[in-house]
């Protein structure tokens, strides 16, 4: 009954949110506040691609990234090879998914069955090597320096870019929530819980871990093609473990499965960076901003242990809790007051 009563709340504050970054092009001319905030939607969107695996799975990848460069350079390639179209981009979104969604049914399938630390190493190794391959493979990717490529116009206005991002996020957050709350995504948290009986109930865990991880592959990829596009370039960077690790912040820091968390995590982390290098121009002791960075996610865990949204979805059950009992006993004090 409570979890009844706070959804339309929720859902609330969720449209009242919407509203106001709709209207945030219409209010400010800024144009790093608009390519800030796209870059806040996009990565939102791969951590919630991650959140799916760790906080709904309870899988642990290190090569997250991989997808995240595939879609990346699928569209890079596209665009620079055959030109700016749309349909090059409707091209590439098409091949994003389905090479996405291969790669991380293979991996899935010969990984997912070894212990949890096993895979993430594994995935790590995979990922690795799709950034070898990036690195050598000069004569397309033209290796670490990278290249620039030019993209359709619907691309290059930073308002529609910053709606499409924002549509994007939209779209993928009620997808991803909607799949969650589905019974195979009841089944899917089961086995974060408990693996072993989730298998001795005759489910085949396998099959579900691997449904996850291609779901968790293709939102990756997505997000890595948007992620080309607002930057007009792609490098090996995209395969490199930083962005996996990155993806790993900002789901614990929002709050491990709950997926709001995740967009929690990004805009908090993108605006923490964004701040911080612009502490660097002003004093040196900013410039080792990375190490401030580390200090703001210890302080962070240390007051919100399961994250920012997990803590406060902890503390309303509670609050919720004490005042159902409350209400319980003051029943029980007028039953007793009336047998007497």
């Amino acid at each position: 009954m409570n979890r009844l009563k706070s959804w339309p709340r929720f859902n609330l504050f969720l449209i009242i949110i919407a509203v106001v970054l709709c209207l945030v092009p219409f209010v400010t001319d800024s144009r790093t506040v608009l390519i800030l905030l796209t870059q806040v939607f996009i990565f939102a969107v791969f951590a919630m691609s991650y959140d799916l695996l760790l906080g709904y799975t309870g899988i642990v990848s290190f090569g997250h990234a991989m997808f995240f460069g595939i879609g990346a350079y699928v569209v890079s390639i596209g665009l620079s090879t055959f030109g700016a179209s749309l349909s090059v981009v409707v091209v590439s979104i098409i091949i994003t998914i389905v090479f996405t969604a291969i790669v991380s049914f293979l991996v899935g399938i010969l990984t997912l069955r070894l212990k949890s630390h096993f895979f993430a190493m594994l995935t790590l190794a995979v990922s690795s090597l799709f950034l070898v391959v990036a690195e050598k493979w000069r004569s397309v990717t033209k290796g670490g320096d990278g290249f620039t490529f030019s993209v359709p116009d619907v691309f290059r206005d930073r308002v529609s870019f910053y709606f499409i991002a924002f549509v994007f996020l939209i779209v993928t957050y009620l997808f991803l929530t909607r799949f969650t709350e589905s019974p195979l995504g009841r089944v899917l948290q089961a086995v974060r819980e408990n693996e072993p009986r989730v298998e001795s109930l005759g489910y085949h865990v396998i099959h579900y871990k691997v449904i996850a991880n291609v779901i968790a592959g293709i939102v990756a990829g997505l997000a890595g093609l948007l992620y080309a596009l607002s930057l007009k370039f792609v490098n090996t960077a995209v395969f490199s473990v930083d962005v996996t690790l990155d993806a790993l912040l900002m789901t614990i820091i929002g709050g491990v499965g709950t997926l709001f968390g995740a967009i929690v995590g990004a805009t908090l982390i993108e605006f923490a960076k964004h701040g911080l290098m612009d502490l660097a121009k002003m004093h040196w002791i900013f410039e080792r901003w990375i190490i401030l960075f580390g200090t703001i996610f210890i302080i962070a865990v240390m007051f919100f242990p399961k994250g920012i949204v997990g803590t406060i979805k902890d503390r309303l059950k509670k609050r919720a809790y004490r005042k159902m009992n409350a209400g319980t006993e003051r029943e029980n004090e007028l039953i007793n007051q009336d047998i007497h």
